[in-house]
């Protein structure tokens, strides 16, 4: 064939274009740039607004930037340069931010510092939108955590079981060299009460060094002690204000932070494909969902569940100035704290409880021994036996959790095991049995064992794996969110939100 017979479609990159097109004409009208654009439009930014202040040159638009970071979060862009680079070369994000080039330290700057303490609330706008649309309903909730990791080094820890040991070492060591002291000088201490050094620190320690290096500064002591006793004014009082430092930056509340992320808590990652997961620096994501929209969000450092749901439902009272009329999650969440909690706030609860499973087994439900299934009579607060005989109250035993919150458990006897036919079977122990019980926590299981096998539990616990957990896939694997690009609570919490818009505008445009 000819090559003068090829036609070929016209193309000259150095024609000037006349009348160039419009960026509105190349943009698809179901895109979701445009969900983007049309729905952060309607939204009220005064709070955005107050960031800033009057005078001075001007300024891009908070709107303008806050829709940039949205539709970057959207489209797995996650990086303020390559938002920066996007902003010349995409033409969706060149229509989005009509024209404006903001640098990539602007964008940053704005994501860390004007999003602060605004963002959380163009979220719960986003969402109060979507339920006008008919979209979502944040009546019923879906609840669960991932953890994300940190960008943080995950070699550069400090551990508060360490500082323990360290203190406890400094301690005994200290109560050591005062027993040596008195024994060697002992009318220079002899008017000094001996110190309690189980809880030590700087100026205590201090103190005691100094009265045990004048006590012995005239008496024949050997090379090794003063060796020690040099160390230990030198190194003890530096090192317990260190300890004191890293605890403070620690909290009540957790057992480990990151030098390079202070607020980052080392939490085993499951995604790592091995058998326990792998240690590294992280936070604990937490979203409730409903037809799977995310309706609520938090970020917490504690890697146990338990001890977020209240912290979550807070915010979600702080949203919406109501609370969810239903919660449903997983077995992580149920305790009796929760459970007084939410039985408080009048929310209908459909939290499982550990052996919840279990307990529909046909052993457990058969084996009469257990003392879940011992008959409780509440109106004589007496529990009875397998063989029918009354066990009476003797005593309560009071607990205190992590967190601070109080549990009782009674103690139940009962009256004569000897000669019983089922002893041997019932327990083992020398004298009479006694049983822990917790009525308070034993009360919340069974209404919400009740709660769980009604025909709404059953709807419920069917619906909470595909609404909750689906999310998080799309967050992790099809958004390849897996590390959060800044540093500290705040942040992380304002990539959080960022992340939940965006899910939330992409599934509005699906």
């Amino acid at each position: 064939m000819s090559s003068s017979n090829l036609v070929f479609k016209d193309y000259n990159p150095s024609q000037i274009i006349l009348l160039p097109p419009s960026l509105e004409e190349l943009i698809d009208d179901n895109h979701p740039v445009r969900v983007v654009n049309a729905v952060i439009d309607r939204i009220n930014v005064e709070p955005l607004l107050k960031q800033y202040k009057p005078g001075g040159t001007s300024v891009y638009h908070p709107k303008m930037l806050l829709k940039v970071l949205v539709y970057g979060y959207l489209t797995n862009v996650y990086s303020s340069r390559k938002m920066e680079s996007a902003l010349k070369e995409n033409i969706h994000m060149m229509w989005l931010a009509a024209m404006n080039r903001p640098d990539h330290n602007t964008i940053a700057r704005f994501r860390s510092e004007r999003l602060k303490d605004t963002l959380r609330q163009v979220f719960g706008q986003i969402v109060v939108l979507l339920v006008e649309e008919g979209l979502v309903s944040i009546k019923n909730i879906y609840t669960d955590g991932t953890k994300i990791e940190a960008n943080a080094n995950k070699y550069t820890f400090v551990w508060g079981r360490a500082i323990k040991t360290s203190k406890e070492r400094i301690a005994r060591q200290l109560d050591e060299l005062w027993d040596y002291t008195q024994k060697l000088a002992e009318d220079e201490l002899s008017s000094e009460e001996k110190p309690d050094f189980k809880e030590i620190d700087q100026e205590k320690v201090s103190q005691a060094i100094e009265k045990i290096d004048q006590a012995l500064k005239a008496k024949p002591v050997s090379k090794r002690v003063r060796q020690k006793l040099s160390y230990a004014k030198k190194n003890w009082p530096s090192k317990l204000k260190e300890y004191a430092e890293k605890e403070a930056i620690m909290g009540e509340n957790r057992n480990s932070y990151s030098k390079t992320d202070p607020g980052a808590t080392f939490m085993r990652m499951k995604e790592d494909h091995m058998l326990n997961g792998q240690l590294k620096p992280g936070y604990n994501f937490q979203i409730s969902t409903s037809d799977q929209f995310i309706v609520n969000y938090s970020i917490h450092q504690n890697p146990t569940d338990t001890l977020t749901l209240k912290p979550h439902l807070q915010h979600y009272q702080n949203l919406y100035q109501t609370n969810p009329e239903s919660i449903c999650a997983d077995a992580g969440y149920g305790s009796e704290e929760n459970y007084d909690y939410l039985e408080e706030q009048t929310i209908d609860n459909y939290v499982k409880y550990n052996y919840f499973h279990k307990e529909q087994s046909k052993k457990w439900k058969e084996n009469p021994f257990k003392s879940d299934n011992l008959h409780y009579n509440k109106e004589q607060d007496k529990l009875y036996c397998p063989m029918g005989q009354p066990m009476d109250r003797i005593a309560d035993r009071k607990t205190k959790s992590w967190a601070g919150y109080e549990q009782t458990y009674a103690r139940y006897q009962a009256k004569n095991c000897d000669g019983c036919p089922l002893r041997g079977s019932c327990h083992k122990s020398k004298g009479n049995r006694i049983v822990e019980v917790n009525n308070n926590l034993n009360r919340h299981k069974q209404k919400v064992k009740q709660n769980l096998q009604s025909e709404q539990g059953l709807k419920h616990r069917s619906k909470r794996p595909w609404d909750v957990e689906a999310v998080f896939g799309a967050i992790k694997h099809n958004r390849g969110f897996r590390r959060f690009m800044l540093k500290g609570m705040d942040k992380v919490e304002i990539e959080a939100g960022l992340l939940a818009i965006a899910h939330n505008l992409a599934k509005t445009a699906a």
